[in-house]
Order: C-alpha cells, then sequence, then structure tokens
C-alpha cells in the first residue's frame, strides 16, 4: 500500500472515530464541504484531479436539498454546478451513514472539452450525481461518483 493510500486510510478511520454519528433532531440544515481527493477511472495526462471543490447545500425535512458547487473541472476549467436532490439514511447506521442522489445543471466544459460531457450542446448540460456519505455531529464527508469518468472524497461541515 503506498504511502498516500495509508495515510487516507488512518485518516478517514480518525475522522470517523471523532466525528460520531449525529441524531435526526440535531441535523444542521446547511452543509459546506470541499474535496480531499479525485481520481478518474481511466486518467490521461490532462486531466485534473485537484478541483477546488466549494460546494453548499440547504437540507430541509424528509432528506430533500438544494445545492450549488463551484470547482475545476476535469480538464482544470471553471465550474459550476446547481442541483436538488434527496439524501436518504441508510438502515441500521444510527443515522451516520446515508446514500444522495443529486440532479441539476452542470456549466464550464468549454472549447475542445465540450464534447466531453453528453448533452453539452449549449455549454451547460444536465448531471444525475450519485454519493455515499458519513455525517457526524457537525463534520461529514462523501464519495460521489461523476458518471463514468471518476470519483471524488469530500469532506465538510454543517452549521
Amino acid at each position: 500500500m503506498s504511502n498516500m493510500k495509508t495515510l487516507a486510510a488512518v485518516g478517514a478511520a480518525a475522522f470517523l472515530m471523532l466525528a460520531g454519528p449525529s441524531a435526526a433532531d440535531e441535523d444542521p440544515r446547511y452543509y459546506f464541504q470541499t474535496s480531499l481527493l479525485t481520481r478518474h477511472f481511466e486518467p490521461k495526462p490532462e486531466h485534473n484531479n485537484q478541483q477546488g471543490l466549494l460546494n453548499v447545500e440547504r437540507y430541509w425535512d424528509e432528506g430533500l436539498l438544494i445545492g450549488g458547487a463551484y470547482f475545476r473541472n476535469s480538464f482544470n476549467q471553471p465550474a459550476q454546478y446547481v442541483y436538488v436532490g434527496k439524501r436518504y439514511t441508510l438502515p441500521y447506521t444510527r443515522e451516520a451513514f446515508y446514500a444522495k442522489i443529486t440532479a441539476g445543471l452542470l456549466h464550464g466544459y468549454k472549447d475542445e472539452y465540450q464534447d466531453r460531457i453528453p448533452l453539452n450542446g449549449y455549454g451547460v448540460a444536465p448531471a444525475v450525481l450519485p454519493a455515499l456519505g458519513f455525517r457526524g455531529k457537525t463534520l461529514g464527508g462523501e464519495l460521489i461518483i461523476f458518471g463514468t469518468a471518476g470519483a471524488m472524497l469530500t469532506i465538510g461541515f454543517g452549521f
């Protein structure tokens, strides 16, 4: 196992132990997250793995949410994603683990990279992003799958 993978595993374990599960009645209504690690399933030299994600979500009862994100796309272009979604608590996890699905509009794939995402004819494309997450009292983290291109590990906090 490489040093990076070892460090990531130790960090994730420490994060899960320190964050602790949250009770449903203590859920924060806003969540901010940023990217820690991105990997493309089929890496290419032009791929950017440093997204610099800045993401804010607003939650309501029943796990309904809206959100917006700013990041550098796979080709290092500024990109935005605005979306709606829902978070589903996984059974038997004391409400600590969840699955999430978001759907919205993705903007920022331009010029020679415009055709790298489907339906991007006008510079804005529909997108659906699934995620698996952990939420503690205030800290959280997610593994977000972005289509067939790759995955991103995030860390965030609720407020």
